[in-house]
């Protein structure tokens, strides 16, 4: 078994670190403040070539693999967990369905607009009422001659605001349970289609997270993504893989608060020495360093079986509910280190405390992801 990262994989690595601590980190703090969009970071990944990361180059991507797109993402939420999101929803909720189950000449029209970075990916699948049991979709898709009239609403939408299309799930055939739900490709101009961007959140505050709402709204009959009827096991595949997304956010915000305590630990002074030196506060450091190693291992391995094509939807639920409640003992751990400065906003791990809980909620709860895992094991 073979645990080092490939060259490609090594430079990609030293690009992003080196781009997130120039570009990303000097404005984080400030964006969390006033719930600015880093639209310029975006611009420049765009700039750089990553934005279509994994998907192929004909349609202006990179061709990379799963684990350089996990350390783009771990490497933006070391820094900034809202940038971290909005990339990794960008891909493997806005870009990957397209790329899994759209035609040819969707992926031509869609997909390659979103590795350019010319818009952020998105898709549509919780609603009010369908969250966890996202088989409970209320929103409705009827066939009208020549277009479908979908209306409805979406919550909790990653990059809503930022979308020129987006993929959403809507009932086709109300009779049909699971296998009546299809998934459509809608562009967000489109009439009767409002994007509402008003969440007060407790964290993440520069990621753009929307409400969407389609008041009869029209689009051809070939923006069907996939087969009718499909649309509920698409978004099911699509979730594993944006699992690993979030698992890799989980690895990059605790070790950028595991940074902060330890070089916080190296040069605090208490009762004449450094805190560093004091057996409670060493012993705190090497949990958080194991586990996120332990984290990392896990994310990465899910990745790899994505990329080798085998199955990977236990590893992948095993990665982002290790890696998510990881993470939270770590931000956890990291405000104790500081004490009451932990506390003020000026030395940031409360950021990463805040930014992390969402981890354990999206993309599928903690408590989702052990009834994937018991499933997957046989219960």
């Amino acid at each position: 078994m073979h645990f080092d990262l490939t060259e490609e994989q090594l430079m990609i690595r030293n690009l992003i670190h080196d781009f997130a601590d120039s570009e990303v980190a000097p404005g984080a703090s400030q964006r969390d403040r006033t719930g600015d969009f880093p639209k310029e970071v975006f611009e420049k990944l765009a700039e750089l070539g990553l934005m279509g990361l994994p998907f192929p180059e004909r349609y202006g991507g990179g061709e990379a693999d799963t684990i350089s797109f996990a350390i783009v993402v771990e490497e933006l939420s070391r820094v900034c967990a809202s940038t971290g999101i909005t990339y990794s929803a960008h891909i493997s909720l806005g870009g990957a369905p397209i790329h899994l189950f759209g035609t040819e000449e969707q992926k031509v029209k869609y997909l390659t607009p979103i590795c350019k970075g010319e818009y952020l990916g998105a898709f549509g699948l919780t609603e009010p009422d369908a969250g966890s049991d996202a088989g409970g979709t209320r929103t409705t898709a009827v066939l009208d001659g020549g277009e479908w009239v979908i209306t409805g609403s979406k919550c909790f939408i990653t990059n809503g605001s930022y979308a020129h299309n987006l993929t959403l799930t809507a009932v086709t055939d109300p009779s049909n349970g699971t296998n009546g739900i299809s998934a459509f490709i809608v562009p967000t101009d489109a009439h009767g289609f409002s994007v509402i961007n008003n969440y007060e959140k407790m964290g993440l505050h520069a990621s753009n997270t929307t409400e969407l709402v389609l008041d009869q709204v029209r689009i051809p009959r070939e923006n069907l993504l996939g087969t009718q009827g499909s649309g509920y096991k698409q978004f099911l595949a699509t979730l594993d893989g944006g699992r690993i997304g979030i698992g890799a956010m989980a690895v990059g915000i605790a070790q950028g608060a595991y940074e902060k305590s330890l070089a916080y630990a190296k040069q605090r002074k208490q009762f004449g020495k450094s805190l560093s030196s004091f057996q409670a506060i060493q012993f705190k450091l090497a949990d958080m360093a194991m586990n996120i190693e332990i984290a990392r291992n896990m994310v990465y391995k899910a990745a790899w079986l994505k990329d080798q094509g085998g199955k990977f939807k236990k590893e992948a639920a095993m990665a982002k509910l290790f890696a998510s409640e990881m993470c939270m003992r770590v931000c956890d751990q990291a405000v104790q280190i500081h004490g009451g400065y932990g506390y003020i906003r000026e030395y940031e791990v409360e950021r990463f405390f805040r930014d992390a809980k969402l981890l354990e909620i999206g993309e599928g709860t903690s408590e989702v992801q052990r009834m994937v895992i018991a499933s997957q094991i046989g219960c």
